[in-house]
């Protein structure tokens, strides 16, 4: 994590001599650097013309801003004179600017509307100040002491409800079932793995590191982020290891979840006035049930469990899926492995991003580590461009004439843009394009970065698949058409049963109900996807249709659900209050919003097979709602949504 000194706004302290910062600017991005401009000197002119960079468009940075030359040259050095007056102490970093004037000053930067509405979240976002609500400004609610939390799981979503916990001086316990924190980016250690989003934007509000080597992290370095966020926020102490929660039984007489936990062996229960799952979405591998499975005599593992004895040189390795997971390891082993062979059931769009191989350079770091309001600014523009701006694009026109290929013009746009892009990949094998070009409206399903995927697969020692795979024998892979694929290493990258929340504890509510058969298999409902109706004082954070199906940092949504919990825990506290039980009926008007916003929305367009879906169609895991939108919902608990039970 970053020593940077930090002044009294907030802010990091210039420590860079003349040469350094002059050179570091030479490969700053100039929207950003803009506004750096504008919010040091108070000068207007900085976001009016020559000054208006041209629009960001699609995932690229423009960093150049459009400009001339010239303007660009006048931009770096009326900056380099600014931030050294700073630096010398002859200029004052001022306060940071009014939540209301963010919007207007991004929507010069970007080139295109930021509604109003995103004032405050983006000050937030930005770290221009502490978010508003009780869960970041209230002190030690006095009765802390009689309370008692759990938080079940140690990845992101728990790291920041046990930070958060911690800051208010409420006693907690995480039980983790792994050996350490960061959950999927502790257990997904595969060759290649990493984040699809941007890296900037993929750290908490109040954790920001600015000196990420990679605009798209690998998960080492996540991984690093997520342990030093636990250790220097006063999580990780309070964590219990390999310890597993089998079962949570709710007292209504007492008031208490009885919570028993497995490790070593041996079983204890301990008790809670509150529990808060954080178990996630993606914590438990899905393995297709594959016929001949145990008769393959060669190493077969899950990508979420890789097998790092395993030796791939020379050998030929046989990936199952071509998902996210698979479009980054296949591209990492190919150098290793004699022959990669890829088993495809449906091909997945795909999209250019200049930035995801690329290494942050060391002067962008400086300016990122150095420069007052610099980061800030450049992870508000990465926030419009990957979170919210999509999801307009993405519902369904009834009266669009091509449903077949697309949901709306703009998304046929979309999909003309990656068809045109994925034939100039393979041009100079046009075979291939009726295996990789998907016929289903781009974003259906979760949208994938090219990692160099294309100029893998037209590799000779790569075979892409589309025939389904049946099953396996001694040796070999056996897909639906008859044929049989020798191979030595299978790796199955077929993702995660997305659907099965709070999965496989066994939990008991009020009246004895039981949450696994209020959910079924893979029906989940929660209201704003953190509370239950007959499950008093238990709360999820990355519950039921919170994911970002649309794009943006689920450590976005996940703060969300978390501060609205942790208000509810301090009211919880400050009443005395014995249960709290969100009310039936507002459950279910919530979970009938959700519905009527999913039947618009491209993914529950005919036809469409995501596993954002249950086995009835419904929609479970993403949400139809703008990051704004939950930002707003779960910014302070509404009491009278809920039924209060007093001690």
């Amino acid at each position: 994590m970053s020593t940077v000194e930090i002044n009294p706004v907030g802010q990091p302290v210039i420590d860079l001599d003349d040469a350094s910062l002059e050179t570091a600017l030479s490969e700053a991005n100039l929207p950003t650097l803009l506004l750096v401009l504008r919010q040091i000197t108070g000068d207007d002119a900085w976001l009016g013309d020559p000054y208006r960079p041209t629009r960001s468009v699609a995932l690229n940075d423009n960093d150049g801003g459009g400009f001339t030359p010239e303007i660009q040259d006048h931009i770096r050095r009326s900056a380099f004179e600014v931030l050294r007056e700073v630096r010398d102490g002859v200029r004052t970093v001022p306060e940071p600017p009014a939540d209301s004037a963010v919007p207007e000053w991004l929507s010069v930067s970007l080139g295109e509307k930021v509604p109003q509405e995103y004032a405050s979240t983006m000050a937030e976002e930005a770290g221009l100040h502490p978010r508003t609500n009780v869960a970041w400004t209230n002190g030690r609610p006095a009765a802390a002491d009689t309370f008692s939390v759990l938080v079940i799981g140690a990845g992101p979503s728990g790291i920041a409800t046990g930070a958060t916990l911690a800051r208010l001086g409420i006693p907690f316990t995480v039980v983790e079932r792994g050996q350490r924190v960061g959950g999927v980016w502790a257990a997904n250690d595969y060759p290649g793995a990493g984040v699809d989003t941007p890296t900037h934007l993929y750290s908490f509000s109040f954790a920001p590191r600015r000196g990420w080597t990679r605009f798209y992290a690998k998960q080492a370095e996540i991984l690093q982020y997520f342990e030093d966020t636990a250790r220097e926020h006063a999580v990780l102490e309070n964590i219990q290891f390999e310890t597993e929660v089998t079962e949570s039984i709710w007292s209504e007489n007492e008031g208490l979840w009885y919570v028993t936990l497995a490790a070593g062996g041996t079983t204890r229960t301990v008790t809670a006035r509150a529990v808060v799952s954080c178990v996630g979405m993606l914590a438990n591998k899905s393995i297709p049930h594959f016929t001949g499975m145990d008769e393959f005599t060669g190493p077969m593992f899950h990508s979420s469990e890789w097998d790092h004895t395993v030796d791939i040189t020379g050998k030929k390795v046989a990936v199952i899926g071509t998902g996210a997971t698979s479009m980054q390891i296949v591209p990492a082993i190919v150098d290793k492995a004699a022959e990669v062979q890829v088993f495809q059931r449906s091909p997945q769009w795909i999209v250019p991003n200049a930035n995801y191989l690329r290494d942050v350079p060391a002067n962008v770091r400086l300016l990122m580590e150095h420069v007052p309001f610099y980061a800030g600014f450049y992870r508000l523009r990465l926030i419009w461009q990957f979170q919210d701006k999509l999801l307009s694009t993405l519902y369904k026109d009834p009266n669009w004439e091509h449903p077949e290929r697309s949901v709306n013009a703009k998304n046929d746009k979309h999909r003309v843009f990656l068809t045109d892009y994925v034939t100039s990949q393979l041009a100079s094998r046009p075979e291939l394009v009726s295996k990789v070009l998907p016929t289903y409206p781009p974003y259906g399903k979760r949208i994938l970065m090219d990692n160099q995927w294309m100029t893998t697969i037209q590799r000779g020692d790569v075979t892409l698949i589309d025939d389904g795979v049946t099953g396996f024998d001694e040796g070999h892979v056996l897909t639906a058409d008859g044929s049989a694929y020798d191979t030595d290493v299978v790796v199955l990258a077929t993702g995660f049963k997305a659907t099965k929340f709070l999965w496989p504890i066994n939990v008991v509510g009020r009246d004895g109900v039981v949450l696994r058969e209020v959910w079924g298999d893979d029906d989940a409902t929660a209201y704003l996807g953190i509370a239950v109706p007959k499950f008093p004082n238990l709360f999820i954070v990355g519950g039921p249709n919170t994911a970002l199906a649309h794009g943006g940092s689920f450590l976005y949504t996940a703060e969300c659900a978390m501060a609205y919990t942790v208000q509810m825990i301090i009211g919880m506290i400050e009443r005395g209050t014995h249960a709290v039980e969100v009310r039936q009926d507002v459950t279910d008007a919530y979970i009938q919003r959700v519905d009527a916003e999913h039947d618009r929305l491209i993914w529950t367009h005919e036809g469409m097979n995501n596993w954002y879906r249950n086995k009835a169609g419904r929609v479970v895991a993403p949400t139809p709602w703008r990051g704004v939108d939950y930002w707003a919902m779960t910014r302070e608990p509404d009491i009278s949504d809920y039924v209060i039970t007093d001690s």
